[in-house]
């Protein structure tokens, strides 16, 4: 299994989409920050936007354009005409908001969702992501003629613009189960989207940027597989042909953390899923997922998730409710 693959199965996210904009310049879409296990997303159906992200500098976007914020941060989306945007009216369809307004100038369709995830600690997910994720579906350069003298992109191209034009479609149609439809669309847009996040342009960073590194794909799938087992850097790096330094080395290089980070991570994972899932005690779930003494399971759990794992399981998983 790859490493993407694996990362999902661990973390389920499902998708959401909430609102339908259909906007005429001048038009702004502000949000604040997003709520704990909420990775806000919009893709630009039509049109053109300017991204707006933290402190760094704007960003232009265009039809087919996906962005999400895997750290929940606040953001701004507008049409860059520089004037004050045309007030949005609200209205609700059966299960979608659609916000409209009556600005003259250049039109823009954009769906602006979340993607939620599951009743597990995300840390191996949202801190290994960057903050701003922009992924493009259309091809923008060295594009080539089919016989009818068509554009023809990349594969990555086609798939994410069916399954956009798709979760259009059923948003406008709302037919029996569109709701429902949607959800699952927007699930596989999460999954579409970081699978060709890492060929795009912007260089890859964290989980996507480990998943392009094979030499350290070994050790990967070893912490993945067996995470119970006490793996040192010395037997990692030996899976993987390396010197413990040069192991050590590249993993810093690649995601800025250490192999044991990044294994404690997922052991977390899994203990906050056999927490929510079984009943299971707290002993011996530390003990599945490596921990012989359960006082340095609890310890190293409070210490990452921020609540015993005893406390966690009464929360649901809900730690921000804590």
């Amino acid at each position: 299994m790859d490493l993407l693959s694996r990362v999902l199965s661990l973390i389920p996210v499902r998708g959401r989409l909430d609102v339908r904009c259909h906007f005429g310049a001048p038009w702004s879409i502000a949000q604040g920050n997003a709520a704990g296990r909420e990775i806000p997303y919009h893709v630009l159906v039509s049109g053109q936007a300017v991204l707006e992200y933290g402190d760094g500098p704007s960003e232009q976007l265009t039809a087919g354009d996906i962005i999400l914020f895997p750290a929940g941060g606040s953001h701004r989306l507008y049409d860059g005409s520089g004037r004050p945007p045309a007030p949005a009216l609200h209205r609700q369809d059966v299960s979608l908001v659609v916000e409209e307004n009556e600005g003259s100038g250049a039109r823009a369709d954009i769906l602006c969702g979340r993607f939620l995830d599951g009743a597990v600690p995300d840390r191996l997910l949202r801190e290994h992501l960057p903050g701003r994720l922009v992924v493009r579906s259309t091809h923008r350069a060295g594009a080539t003629l089919n016989g009818d003298g068509e554009a023809t992109g990349t594969l990555a191209d086609t798939r994410l613009e069916r399954l956009i034009q798709l979760m259009r479609e059923e948003s406008v149609d709302e037919g029996p189960g569109s709701e429902a439809l949607v959800s699952h669309l927007s699930a596989a847009l999460f999954a579409l989207t970081l699978h060709f996040a890492g060929t795009g342009s912007q260089p890859p960073h964290g989980l996507l940027a480990l998943a392009a590194r094979p030499s350290l794909q070994p050790a990967v799938s070893a912490i993945f597989e067996a995470p119970e087992k006490p793996w040192t850097l010395d037997q990692l790096a030996t899976l993987c042909n390396m010197s413990r330094a040069t192991f050590v080395q590249q993993f810093q290089e690649v995601i800025g953390r250490s192999a044991t980070d990044i294994l404690t991570d997922i052991r977390m994972t899994l203990a906050g899923r056999k927490l929510i899932e079984s009943g299971l005690g707290v002993a011996e779930i530390g003990e599945m997922v490596g921990y012989q003494s359960s006082a340095a399971f609890q310890r190293i759990f409070k210490r990452l998730i921020g609540v015993t794992p005893s406390h966690y399981r009464t929360l649901g998983g809900n730690v921000e409710a804590a």
